[in-house]
């Protein structure tokens, strides 16, 4: 079995932590693990991606055009720029929640993540669209998206990964005072708008 995995969105968004939880879980499974991470600008809202891939027989761990399995997308105009590596009648997690460009705030521009979203459902094969700021305030910090992202992927079926694994490679990769945050954000289920 082999599974490529592209995680992406904005510096802050916690892209790096649940990519590590992902490369945990396959670890705990004894299964050979490869990622990569691009911050670039990330600690002034640039874009992250990263890439994790599963398998015996994977050489680099860099996913190339139009082989990753799922996309997991922080922020809809990063998942829309990561569409050209799903291959054909892959699967899209998505964050329905825009973050605005600093230069777009400077100048008064805004964008919906709307024609984002359309865009990503006319090139995947599956997409589910998660209203990602509302379930940060339900689950009480809105530093928890990563994992709302990582529980909403394991409940689509697409990630290759139950929950339990998922919860297992948190608790090691998680300081023990915020484990319970981070495991209700993972539990949270709603809030998914397609």
């Amino acid at each position: 079995m082999s599974l490529n995995i592209l995680l992406c969105g904005v510096g802050g968004q916690g892209i790096v932590l649940a990519s590590r939880i992902l490369a945990t879980a396959a670890m705990n499974r004894g299964q050979n693990v490869l990622s990569a991470e691009t911050i670039g600008m990330a600690q002034k809202g640039g874009s992250v991606f990263s890439h994790v891939r599963v398998g015996d027989k994977i050489e680099s761990p860099m996913i190339s055009l139009g082989e990753a399995d799922i996309i997991i997308g922080f922020e809809p105009a990063e998942a829309a720029r990561m569409m050209p590596y799903l291959r054909e009648g892959g699967s899209v997690v998505v964050c329905s929640d825009p973050v605005m460009p600093a230069l777009a705030s400077l100048t008064g521009n805004t964008y919906s993540g709307d024609e984002m979203i359309t865009y990503i459902r006319k090139k995947a094969g599956t997409v589910t669209v998660v209203a990602g700021n509302e379930r940060c305030r339900k689950a009480g910090s809105p530093k928890v998206l990563n994992l709302i992202m990582l529980g909403e992927a394991v409940r689509c079926g697409e990630l290759g990964f139950t929950m339990d694994e998922i919860k297992e490679a948190l608790r090691q990769k998680v300081k023990p005072e915020f484990l319970e945050l981070n495991m209700k954000a993972l539990e949270q289920q709603g809030g998914v708008i397609w």
